[in-house]
């Protein structure tokens, strides 16, 4: 059963295709909006559309590597020329490769700085100008709890979320008198397909860091997308959501 809360309204989701994504891409269409997934997984992405659709949603996928400025331009293109508008964003396309510091190499380095924070400021930079011709807009930008804490192997990602978190309070401060509200979220470990690159060593360590005994679902994490994107968030901007099931507050 689809509700009313984003009728009208078009909402924009990078890294769609799976994960924390999906999950967004189908809370805001359950909301009511009317959801671009753009993702670089043609399949998966045409599949959280059917799913979209199936439940009664409308939704298309736009094909996307959000480190390219030329692709970021053309999805708000081609989103523009089938919807119009652009009234609510979640930029959450990201990756992750784990290592030491001293032994990962620069094209990880650039592969993470490309997509993690690259891509979402690249998003943000093209989202911005439609939300003004509209005169408002809400965006929420998916960091991580390696925005906020320091954790061995994570070095390299840890530096891409950092980054996001001050891009999203600098832009949203900038933009705030322009009726744009842009938040963070950072989600702690989530059960994603992200997170099945990881060392399996790794993943024991992640889960039971925990205090709640578990690491977060994707649906956890989307229910704070749709709450951020609404007017119930109206005076939120700026924020950075910590959603960790306890992790940082040890």
């Amino acid at each position: 059963m689809f509700n009313q809360e984003f009728k009208r309204k078009v909402a924009l989701v990078t890294g769609g295709s799976s994960g924390i994504g999906k999950a967004s891409a189908l809370a805001l269409a359950k909301a009511g909006a009317t959801v671009v997934v753009a993702g670089r997984r043609t399949a998966e992405g045409e599949q959280t559309v059917r799913e979209i659709c199936d439940r009664g949603g409308d939704a298309i996928f736009i094909k996307t590597d959000v480190s390219k400025s030329g692709d970021i331009k053309a999805l708000i293109e081609k989103t523009l020329a089938s919807f119009g508008r652009v009234d609510l964003a979640c930029n959450n396309a990201g990756v992750v490769k784990s290592g030491d510091l001293t032994e990962q190499s620069e094209e990880e380095w650039d592969y993470m700085i490309d997509v993690n924070l690259k891509g979402t400021w690249l998003a943000i930079k093209h989202e911005i100008p439609v939300m003004l011709k509209q005169g408002k807009g809400a965006i929420v930008n998916i960091a991580s709890i390696g925005s906020v804490i320091g954790a061995p192997s994570f070095s390299v990602y840890s530096a891409s979320k950092g980054g996001i978190i001050s891009l999203t309070r600098a832009a949203a401060v900038e933009y705030a008198k322009s009726n744009i509200r842009i938040n963070a979220i950072s989600p702690g470990s989530t059960r994603t397909p992200m997170l099945d690159n990881l060392e399996k060593n790794v993943i024991d360590r992640i889960v039971v860091a925990h205090p709640i005994g578990r690491i977060g679902q994707p649906e956890e994490i989307a229910e704070a997308v749709v709450w951020l994107c609404s007017d119930r968030a109206s005076f939120i901007t700026g924020h950075n959501l910590v959603i960790d099931g306890g992790y940082t507050a040890q």
